[in-house]
C-alpha cells in the first residue's frame, strides 16, 4: 500500500481572499472560500507538494448564524451556534453540503461533486468528515432522500433512554445552560454531545450539539442494548453509503472512540463490501482502545496524538529529550503502519504560533522523522507548510494559536500562496518559500523512496555514545533492496557534530555489507559526503545544522 500524505484544508478559509476581515464579521463582511475556488491549478500544486489525499474539512451542512431560509434551509438559533459561521462538527443535515461553500446555493451539491471530480483528475483522493457522535441541537435535514426519517423524528422524548431513540433525553427538564440561552427553548433537554448528561451545560461543554444514541445505556451502568440493531446504526450506515456514492475515498471519523466499537464492526464491513477501496480514519485518544478499533472496528488508520504528537511537541516546545521518541513508536510497533502522524490539524495550535514553537522553520527535524520513520500516513494542515502563525483574533476563537473553524476569516499565509487564485506563490516571503520547498522535498522523498514506503527501519538511538547528544539528536536507518538511507536530525539551536555508530545488530537485521570508501547523497540538498568505511561500531562523522536534518542515501553493491 502506498504511503498516504494527507493535506487537510477547510474550504471556508482555504480560498477566502478577503484581506480586511473584522472579528466576528459576517459572511458579507469577511467573505468565504468556495468549492469552485479550489481550482484544478490549486489541486495540482497540492499534488506537487507531495500530497496523495485531500481532507476537505467542514463539507457537510452545519449550524450557522447565516440565514439561508430563502433556499429552504432552516435557520439556527444563535445561542446554540459557536461563532458566526458555526462549527463544522455541529452537523444539521447529514444529506447536504454547507451552503456557505457554494457560489450558486441551489446548485451546491453539484459544485461539491465537481470538486470531487477535479480532485481525482489531479491525482488526489478525497477524504471528508463523518461526525457520528453528535449533531447540532436543531438538527433538521431539508435534503434527505425520500423515505428517510430524520434523526429524532420517531423518538419518544419521554424516555430517557431506548435503543429505538436517536437521542438521549432528560425528561421534564428544560434545556437551561449556564449562560444566557437568548430565548432558545428545548423541552425536554437532550444530552449534550460530550456526554454531558445534564440540562445545564457550560460554555466549555459542546453545548451546541446533542449526543447520538447507539444503544449504550450510560445512566444504566453502560449496558449495551444492541439486539435488535439500534435505529441509529441503520441511519448512520445509510449516511455513510450516501457519501460513498458521491465518490468519496475515505472518511475521517470524528471522535470515533465515543461511538461503540460494535457499531463500527457492523457498519464498516458493509460499506467496504460495496466500496472496497474506501478507508476509515479514527480520531481516537485512548491507546488502550487502539487495537480494538483496528481489529474489531475495522478502521484502517488511527490518530497517533497522545503518543507521537504529544511527545514530539514536548521535544519542540519544551526541550524534552528526543531520545524518548523511540518509546513512542515501540509502544505501537505492532500496529505502526496504521498510525497517522501529524504536527498540526484544526484542533491543535500552529507550530509557528507563540503557543508552540514560535518559528515555523523549526519543524524541520520533527517533520523529517515523521515523514521517514515508517510507511504510515502523515497529515499536513493547510498553511503549515508556509509557517502560518494562527495568532489572529478572528472572533469566537480569539488569539489561541489556532486557525479558526468557527468564523468567516482569511488566512494570510494561504492568501499569499494563492495570490488571488493564481496559486503561484508569488506573494510569499523568502522564509515561506524556503519552508514550503522543504516540505515539498521531504514529502516527495517520503512517497518515492522505497526504503521508506516498503523498507525496514532500524533505530540507532540506543547504540550512540560519546560524540552524540541523545537529548537533541536522533538517527535511524531505512533499507530496501540495495538502497540504504541514514536519517539524522538535530533539534539543537547549534550545529551538531555527530559521531553515529551503526551496531552489529543493524548489520545483521538489515543484512548490510561492510564497505570501504562510501559516498552518501543528501536527498534534501543534493550534497554528497564521504566516509572511509561502513563497518559495525565505526563512527560516521556528520555535521548537521541547527534545527535541521539529513536524509543520506547510499546505493549498496548488488
Amino acid at each position: 500500500m502506498a504511503k498516504h500524505i494527507i493535506y487537510q484544508l477547510l474550504p471556508r478559509t482555504f480560498t477566502n481572499y478577503c484581506d480586511t476581515c473584522v472579528p466576528n464579521g459576517t459572511i458579507e463582511q469577511n467573505g468565504c472560500g468556495k468549492f469552485n475556488y479550489i481550482t484544478a491549478k490549486a489541486l495540482r500544486e497540492i499534488r506537487r507538494l507531495g500530497a496523495t489525499h485531500v481532507w476537505y474539512t467542514g463539507i457537510i451542512e452545519h449550524a450557522t448564524t447565516t440565514d439561508y431560509s430563502a433556499y429552504g434551509i432552516a435557520t439556527d438559533h444563535p445561542a446554540v451556534v459557536k461563532g458566526r459561521a458555526g462549527s463544522p462538527y455541529a452537523v444539521k443535515d447529514y444529506y447536504d453540503v454547507d451552503p456557505d461553500l457554494a457560489e450558486d446555493v441551489p446548485n451546491r451539491m453539484r459544485e461539491f461533486e465537481q470538486l470531487v471530480a477535479r480532485t481525482h483528475k489531479a491525482g488526489l483522493q478525497v477524504i471528508i468528515d463523518f461526525v457520528p457522535n453528535h449533531v447540532a441541537r436543531q438538527y433538521k435535514s431539508d435534503a434527505k432522500p425520500a423515505g428517510v426519517h430524520d434523526l429524532g423524528e420517531t423518538d419518544h422524548p419521554e424516555w430517557a433512554f431506548s435503543p429505538l431513540n436517536n437521542f438521549y433525553y432528560l425528561p421534564a427538564e428544560p434545556f437551561a445552560p449556564q449562560f444566557d440561552a437568548g430565548g432558545y427553548e428545548e423541552v425536554p433537554a437532550k444530552v449534550t454531545g460530550n456526554d454531558c448528561f445534564s440540562a445545564h451545560p457550560s460554555r466549555s461543554d459542546w453545548y451546541e450539539t446533542v449526543k447520538l444514541n447507539y444503544g449504550v445505556f450510560y445512566q444504566g451502568g453502560m449496558e449495551k442494548q444492541f439486539s435488535p440493531v439500534p435505529d441509529t446504526w441503520h441511519k448512520m450506515l445509510h449516511i455513510l453509503m450516501f457519501w460513498a456514492q458521491k465518490g468519496v475515498d475515505a472518511f475521517r471519523c470524528d471522535m470515533a472512540e465515543m461511538v461503540p466499537v460494535e457499531f463500527w464492526g457492523w457498519a464498516v464491513p458493509q460499506v467496504k463490501a460495496v466500496f472496497p477501496y474506501i478507508e476509515f480514519i479514527a480520531e481516537i485518544y485512548n491507546p488502550d482502545a487502539y487495537r480494538s478499533y483496528l481489529y474489531d472496528g475495522h478502521f484502517d488508520y488511527l490518530y497517533d496524538k497522545v503518543g507521537m504528537y504529544d511527545y514530539m511537541r514536548g521535544v519542540m516546545s519544551r526541550g524534552d529529550s528526543i531520545e524518548g521518541i523511540t518509546r513512542q513508536w515501540q509502544a505501537v510497533d505492532d500496529i505502526r503502519s496504521h498510525m497517522l502522524y501529524f504536527l498540526e490539524n484544526h484542533d491543535e495550535q500552529r507550530i509557528a504560533s507563540g503557543f508552540f514553537c514560535g518559528i515555523g522553520i523549526y519543524v524541520q527535524p520533527a517533520m523529517i522523522i515523521l515523514a521517514c520513520l515508517g510507511d504510515n500516513p502523515l497529515m499536513i494542515y493547510a498553511g503549515q507548510e508556509l509557517g502560518e502563525l494562527g495568532m489572529d483574533s478572528e472572533g469566537y476563537s480569539g488569539v489561541d494559536g489556532r486557525t479558526t473553524i468557527f468564523d468567516y476569516w482569511g488566512v494570510k499565509s494561504l492568501q499569499a500562496w494563492a495570490n488571488k487564485g493564481k496559486f503561484d506563490g508569488k506573494q510569499l516571503t523568502p522564509d515561506q518559500r524556503e519552508l514550503r520547498a522543504f516540505y515539498q522535498k521531504v514529502l516527495q522523498i517520503a512517497t518515492s523512496e522505497k526504503a521508506i514506503t516498503h523498507g525496514r527501519m532500524f533505530d540507532l538511538e540506543y547504540a550512540q555514545a560519546e560524540g552524540f547528544n541523545k537529548h537533541e539528536d536522533y538517527a535511524f536507518l531505512r533499507k530496501h533492496g540495495n538502497e540504504l538511507l541514514l536519517i539524522a536530525v538535530n533539534f539543537d539551536a547549534y550545529a551538531a557534530d555527530m559521531k553515529i555508530r551503526i551496531p552489529q545488530a543493524a548489520f545483521d537485521y538489515l543484512q548490510l555489507p561492510c564497505l570501504e570508501h562510501i559516498v552518501w547523497t543528501d536527498l534534501i540538498t543534493g550534497d554528497t559526503c564521504g566516509h572511509d568505511a561502513l563497518q559495525p561500531d565505526l563512527p560516521l562523522a556528520l555535521r548537521v545544522p541547527a534545527w535541521k536534518g539529513v536524509i543520506l542515501k547510499l546505493n549498496l553493491p548488488k
